[in-house]
């Protein structure tokens, strides 16, 4: 006889599954982690691309597509539940890691991106969805801190493991093997031990209660998809400024992903502390978000994502104007920190400002938006490293990412409930 278990709101009532879904967002990062270090080189030593718009076809392929799905697993998570979706998201993962070891051409390396577009948009989605229904409106920060810390602290480690595995074996197989092995856990521990959580999310619809004025309701808790999509997007002024920031905040990371590494090769440093230079980055950014999560819950959200826009924009221009391994660690340990300080605390403001019946939707629209950056990046960075190099790209980059950070300080209000009721 099989006995149903009670569904209980906040992180200690649901600290096993919660544990497990940030063990399988760890493996949804290292998914991603695998080709950061490799492929830049890749395309410039095996498939001898010269032109950085051509080179960074692979960020744009991932970045339109992670994107795009991120939008779709919003909907499809509040229509089939939370568990398919992530499941779907590591089928697809699997021919990634074999499509980049027998890739004969670029074509091969830009088809893999897009299928981990898909994966990513799936997997690291609903993982976000998931603890965000298990925690309750009580810890956001701290379960957003925790979530993309498990993931970005994998990216950081696998991008530093493939940098030894590379530079000891080469470049192919080796580094895309402990992919493939990322790709084989995360597809048994989902389809074994994950549990489904949309009922945890339906508890806190009948449990919520409208915040004071209504401001943070902008209408009810039947909104359709197209008004969902225009809150988030435009109208609701928190729920836009922070799109517009998770835009920002993955346009420079498609811009580290695609030219960090040439830049620090070229610079004169061996493949080894190349990848040393680019796991210092994210591994900053995901130990961080340890830190800068709960610290959300205590001192409010508009402030951290303010400053940590700042910080990344004086980070990148420190990339741009500086040489050699010291000053660019300084910049990549200054960059990982003003990422920490945004990335949970903008997830947390979706978290608090949609209704929970529309908050899965909000979320897949947020990150649209926000892997959007990709793309965006890819582009941007892409036409301004032709026109005037590697450096002209960042410092052009770190332009944008201030004005995004002035922009946050001009149009969101604080959406944490303890902060708005002080």
């Amino acid at each position: 006889m099989t006995t149903t278990r009670p569904v209980r709101l906040g992180l200690r009532a649901n600290l096993a599954q919660f544990s497990l879904l940030v063990a399988v967002n760890a493996l949804v990062g290292g998914v991603l982690g695998q080709e950061r270090n490799v492929l830049p080189l890749l395309a410039e030593r095996d498939f001898r691309l010269t032109a950085y718009t051509a080179l960074l076809t692979y960020v744009l392929a991932f970045g339109v597509t992670k994107a795009t799905t991120n939008y779709a697993a919003g909907t499809l998570a509040d229509r089939f539940g939370r568990k398919p979706v992530l499941l779907a998201g590591w089928l697809v993962a699997v021919p990634v890691p074999l499509l980049l070891i027998w890739a004969p051409n670029w074509g091969w390396v830009v088809a893999a991106n897009v299928l981990l577009g898909v994966n990513q948009g799936l997997t690291w989605s609903t993982t976000v969805i998931m603890k965000i229904d298990l925690a309750g409106p009580a810890r956001r920060g701290l379960a957003m801190g925790l979530n993309e810390a498990a993931g970005y602290g994998a990216v950081a480690v696998t991008a530093a493991t493939t940098g030894y595995l590379a530079a000891r074996y080469g470049l192919r197989p080796a580094p895309f093997l402990l992919g493939a092995c990322y790709v084989v856990l995360g597809l048994g521990l989902t389809t074994f031990a994950v549990r489904e959580t949309r009922d945890h999310a339906r508890l806190e619809a009948a449990q919520h209660v409208p915040r004071a004025g209504g401001r943070h309701d902008p209408l009810h808790a039947g909104l359709t998809a197209r008004e969902v999509f225009g809150h988030t997007s435009l109208r609701e002024p928190a729920l836009s400024a922070a799109s517009q920031a998770g835009m920002v905040n993955n346009l420079n990371d498609g811009l580290a992903m695609g030219l960090f590494p040439i830049l620090f090769v070229a610079g004169g440093l061996s493949i080894g502390r190349m990848g040393v230079l680019t796991a210092l980055y994210p591994a900053v950014w995901g130990l961080g978000q340890l830190v800068t999560g709960p610290l959300s819950d205590r001192c409010g959200r508009k402030g951290l994502i303010t400053a940590g826009m700042l910080v990344q924009a004086a980070a990148l221009a420190l990339v741009a104007a500086g040489d050699g391994f010291g000053l660019w660690a300084a910049a990549a340990v200054l960059l990982g920190a003003g990422t920490a300080m945004v990335y949970p605390t903008l997830l947390a403001v979706i978290g608090d400002v949609a209704h929970p019946a529309w908050r899965a939707r909000a979320v897949g629209v947020y990150r649209l938006w926000r892997d959007g950056g990709f793309a965006v990046g890819a582009v941007v960075s892409g036409v301004a490293a032709d026109l005037w190099g590697v450096r002209g790209a960042v410092w052009v980059v770190a332009a944008i990412t201030a004005a995004s950070g002035l922009v946050v300080a001009a149009r969101m209000y604080e959406t944490h409930p303890r902060e708005r009721a002080g």
